[in-house]
């Protein structure tokens, strides 16, 4: 199923026109910022006016959708409703633009002769896989889990991804889906999150399992396009390295902190001179092994760099996630 990621970085790296959906968005503004610098060209579409979205519109409108194709190498598809839009759009609307949209870019890609198409989706996709009983040990979340979805958000990735592998299958495009772990800057999608800890402080721990850094995340997609030189279908997690192990996960359901403190000598002291605090529960951990592997791609930013960071000082993560910030989501 997954032989497409077992060829990456095999071809040289061709310099390509590549369609970026959503170039408006976290992933677009990051993608039409790197792309060019690999000696690519970024071509964006998107629901709105942006520097370097030269196509303004919806996904599902195949008439734009195929006039943004034209002389394309290649698409990296952004776009998407996402979670927070569960309470301000009705079902139908994740359908329109999640599957129906998937669709309509991968159908007007078959007749443009488009044949590298790299999807973003989510781990939301695993949805109730995630949620291990209280008395359960942390989940190890990778390729191997099956999703369980729990709302029309979820499903609908999922529907968007088959779509990938069935037109990998019956067609000559060569598709890649990487489900990504949380990277947006926006505050915590948890009001007890939010009232328990200070931003920087939730995110940093996140880093140990359920983050990636935007740049690294934008590398990983813009790698997954060399994956797609060859035949097939891929689909791999995209998370930070997380130092945690298989064997780590009973203990992070009970003492997170003596788990991390074991690992990181210096974690205490530097929680401790920020006025940090450790989750008291560490639930799941995403595991990005396939990916590093399959893309030829190495997180730059993990647990360790980010602990420098907090004892220097410093912001976390990236310059570019810093740069792009909070984009919001579309209306």
């Amino acid at each position: 199923m997954d032989r497409v990621l077992s060829t990456a970085g095999s071809e040289s790296k061709t310099a390509m026109r590549v369609l970026v959906t959503c170039s408006a968005g976290h992933l677009g503004v990051a993608l039409m910022r790197l792309l060019p610098i690999w000696g690519h060209l970024a071509i964006g579409l998107d629901l709105k006016p942006s520097l370097g979205t030269a196509h303004v519109g919806s996904i599902t409108d195949r008439a734009l959708v195929m006039r943004a194709l034209q002389q394309v190498d290649a698409v990296i598809h952004t776009a998407s409703l996402h979670k927070q839009h569960i309470v301000t759009h009705c079902e139908q609307k994740f359908i329109d633009t999640n599957i129906t949209g998937t669709y309509t870019l991968l159908e007007a890609a078959e007749t443009r002769g488009v044949t590298r198409f790299v999807m973003s989706s989510t781990t939301s996709a695993f949805g109730a896989a995630l949620m291990p009983s209280v008395v359960a040990p942390a989940a190890w979340i990778d390729e191997t889990v099956t999703p369980v979805v729990k709302n029309i958000y979820g499903f609908s990735k999922v529907a968007a991804e088959d779509l990938c592998q069935l037109f990998a299958r019956q067609t000559s495009i060569n598709t890649v889906v990487l489900r990504l772990t949380r990277f947006f800057a926006e505050p915590d999608d948890s009001e007890l999150v939010r009232r328990c800890f200070a931003d920087t402080n939730a995110k940093a721990n996140e880093f140990l399992y359920r983050w990636i850094d935007l740049k690294d995340a934008v590398l990983a997609l813009i790698n997954a396009l060399f994956a797609c030189e060859k035949r097939g279908f891929g689909r791999a997690v995209i998370s930070a390295t997380t130092p945690f192990q298989r064997q780590y996960l009973v203990a992070l359901r009970i003492d997170p902190s003596a788990v991390v403190a074991a690992l990181f000598p210096d974690f205490t002291a530097i929680y401790g001179a920020a006025g940090y605090r450790m989750f008291s529960d560490i639930d799941r951990v995403y595991v990005s092994h396939r990916a590093r592997q399959a893309l030829d791609w190495v997180p730059q930013n993990d647990f360790g760099r980010v602990s420098t960071q907090i004892r220097d000082g410093g912001p976390i993560g990236s310059a570019l996630a810093r740069e792009v910030g909070a984009r919001g989501g579309h209306d």
